[in-house]
């Protein structure tokens, strides 16, 4: 076939298998979109702001396990598509950004809306191209395609110029390059020195995250836990690889992580940990994080071995099939009395909560109760992330979605629109704060448009919450810049933007608001008004060691 650059995209979104692209129009991409719409196969959905696309095709990717696909234009549409992919990245996130820039001869002469796009996110992608003749386009797609979703995936940009979308030249339809697992690092010596360890622990403990997710690992991490009776504990990334009803769950690791989980990872003796960096929230103090135990890592990226935590073993390559040679060679064992030591745990430091006032705990807890854990949960980052992750109890893996590496505010209405896009079926529910719906709530108004049935949930204290409460322990009660209380309604926001809208600002309104808002087939705004001062406990200071965690009565 004889096509124009601009088709050749089309045809190998197609190839790939897409179906949905988010994205923004503009000057360069133009022939783009035109393809787009004279094929009319892949659905286009156009956000209020290129961010808001490139969330978008993150939570479609984090919720489906396909690639995200998002599209931008050259200069600020492009550069506005930056922290989405600096997101995914953080996260290995499979996503393709396609961006089109000006063309050939206007190339390095600081020309209308002209960026180096590829050479700014080369920091935060796997690849990043530029195409600058057509019949390389096809190819470098394709293998866009491939580096996204390969090995331990993450984001590959695809940059073209203006006249490579309008320049034409042969076409060959392929068929996309087949995924294998990475297994050739994963050696009987490696596996055998991990049986051993476990043989050998009489109080071990298993922690997992993100990279269990994206490996699918998460019936053999139960299946681990079970035969050899040692609790687990998880990352923010790592929710629902293990159900958290689940008689061996303690809850989250790290700075606002259970006691349970924090005071049983440091007295275990061996600590298994799967698809983990080991993230500074998680270790704390990493020259005492778990100091009583020999630590065995198992990862796709040999540069997470020894990066943050020195261990004593490690296995490298796709965690599931790690995990499936690993139990087949270790033997069941029987903990009772470790595992009885953890319940006590659990039992003396539960996650608590003020019952006598509206919270955002007690906001997620009715959330989890009326949807049964069955639903999809986004959220966006600072206290309300937390509360969600700690009193929702999740049951299976990509049902928690949240941008755990780069902590970006106003990543989850975006993503809730793509996770939504991706699972039809499924309930899905943005838990934000209102500091974090500011900076995105335009895309009410793309939710709107499509008719994509998202509950918007903001629990709404007008101020910077989590900022706020490192102010109130640490900086003396100096709030600086962290007061939100103003005159913006965010009722009034949603409904303008043609959204439904419910004000929540007693415990007893939160049950009926929320099932009325999970009964409509349509955006939904929920805004709950909780006080300024409720805070997220147990908290680890930032460097200490994670079993110094305290709560409210410490204090």
């Amino acid at each position: 076939m004889y096509l124009t650059g601009s088709e050749i995209v089309i045809e190998c979104l197609k190839e790939q298998g897409v179906d949905t692209v988010f994205g923004y129009p503009g000057g360069a991409i133009l022939n783009i979109y035109d393809a787009l719409f004279k094929h009319n196969e892949i659905r286009h959905i156009l956000t209020s702001h290129e961010q808001g696309a490139s969330h978008a095709a993150d939570g479609y990717a984090r919720s489906t396990g396909k690639v995200g696909v998002c599209l931008a234009t050259s200069g600020p549409g492009a550069t506005n598509l930056v922290t989405g992919i600096a997101t995914a990245y953080m996260d290995s996130v499979p996503l393709v950004a396609i961006t089109a820039n000006v063309g050939m001869p206007l190339l390095g002469k600081d020309s209308f809306q002209e960026v180096d796009i590829a050479g700014i996110v080369m920091p935060v992608t796997k690849h990043s191209y530029i195409v600058k003749d057509v019949k390389q386009l096809a190819d470098v797609l394709r293998k866009a395609f491939y580096i996204a979703k390969s090995g331990r995936p993450g984001p590959v940009l695809v940059d073209i110029t203006k006249d490579v979308t309008a320049a034409k030249c042969n076409y060959e339809p392929k068929k996309p390059a087949t995924i294998t697992r990475c297994t050739k690092n994963i050696s009987k010596e490696a596996l055998q020195t991990a049986a051993d360890m476990i043989q050998k622990a009489s109080k071990p403990f298993i922690f997992v995250g993100g990279g269990a997710v994206i490996s699918g690992a998460h019936k053999e991490v139960r299946e681990l836990a079970h035969k050899i009776q040692a609790p687990v504990c998880d990352t923010l990334m790592g929710k629902g690889v293990f159900p958290g009803e689940d008689e061996l769950y303690t809850g989250m690791l790290g700075m606002h992580g259970t006691k349970a989980s924090n005071l049983g990872v440091t007295e275990c003796d061996l600590l298994i940990v799967v698809g983990s960096r080991f993230s500074d929230r998680v270790t704390g103090n990493t020259k005492n994080f778990a100091k009583n135990a020999k630590i065995l890592q198992l990862d796709i990226d040999p540069a997470e071995i020894n990066k943050n935590v020195i261990v004593d073993a490690s296995i490298v390559g796709d965690v599931r099939e790690s995990l499936r040679k690993l139990i087949e060679m270790v033997e069941p064992k029987d903990h009772a009395y470790w595992l009885s030591h953890v319940e006590s745990l659990k039992k003396k430091h539960p996650l608590k909560y003020d019952e006598d006032m509206l919270t955002g705990q007690f906001v997620v807890e009715k959330l989890y109760e009326l949807t049964k854990g069955d639903a999809i949960v986004v959220t966006d980052v600072g206290q309300h992330q937390m509360w969600a992750a700690q009193f929702y109890k999740y049951k299976a893996p990509r049902t928690f979605l949240s941008s755990g590496g780069l902590g970006t505010m106003g990543f989850g209405l975006g993503a809730a629109m793509g996770a939504k896009l991706g699972n039809p079926d499924k309930k899905v529910i943005n838990v934000a704060g209102d500091g974090c719906f500011r900076m995105n709530m335009n895309e009410i108004a793309t939710a709107v448009r499509n008719n994509i049935p998202i509950v918007q949930l903001v629990l709404n204290n007008h101020v910077l919450g989590m900022v706020r409460q490192w102010q109130t322990l640490f900086y003396e009660e100096r709030y600086s810049s962290t007061v939100l209380n103003d005159a913006v309604d965010f009722v009034k926001v949603a409904e303008a933007m043609g959204a439904e809208a419910i004000r929540v600002t007693t415990k007893e309104e939160v049950v009926p608001a929320l099932e009325k808002a999970l009964a409509m087939n349509k955006p939904v705004v929920v805004d709950c008004m909780i006080d300024k001062d409720i805070k997220v406990f147990p908290m680890v200071p930032a460097g200490a060691n994670i079993e110094d965690a305290f709560d409210q009565e410490d204090l």
